[in-house]
């Protein structure tokens, strides 16, 4: 999401500094998708919109936090849940992994991936 946008009430941006308290402790309250992205990649662009609308269509029930891998010390997020290629997507539930996928998917992709890794 460009700077320019307005907030969202369950997408956010993180960064390695803050990663360990929005994401890793804040999954225990509520499952946290990590979309680990970058700007110059096509993929992720194309990804975006999708995410967003699987975040609103579940009305609170689920976070999206935003990984620019090129930004500060972020790309050691990357490199230690072992992200190969962008975008990849990391479902954290109480502080866990819950699973993964990589590559631009459409919202029903998103949405079917996501009843197999969130238990009602």
């Amino acid at each position: 999401m460009s700077s320019s946008a307005p907030p969202h009430p369950h997408i956010f941006d993180v960064h390695y500094e803050d990663f360990q308290t929005q994401v890793i402790a804040a999954s225990s309250e509520q499952p946290i998708l990590v979309d680990f992205w970058a700007d110059w990649c096509g993929p992720c662009h194309a990804l975006t919109p999708h995410l967003k609308r699987v975040v609103e269509e579940h009305e609170g029930r689920l976070q999206l936090a935003k990984v620019e891998v090129d930004e500060g010390e972020n790309m050691r997020l990357a490199g230690h849940y072992r992200v190969r290629g962008f975008p990849t997507v990391i479902l954290f539930r109480h502080g866990e992994e819950h699973g993964r996928f990589s590559g631009a998917r459409s919202r029903i992709q998103i949405n079917h991936w996501l009843r197999e890794h969130l238990p009602e």
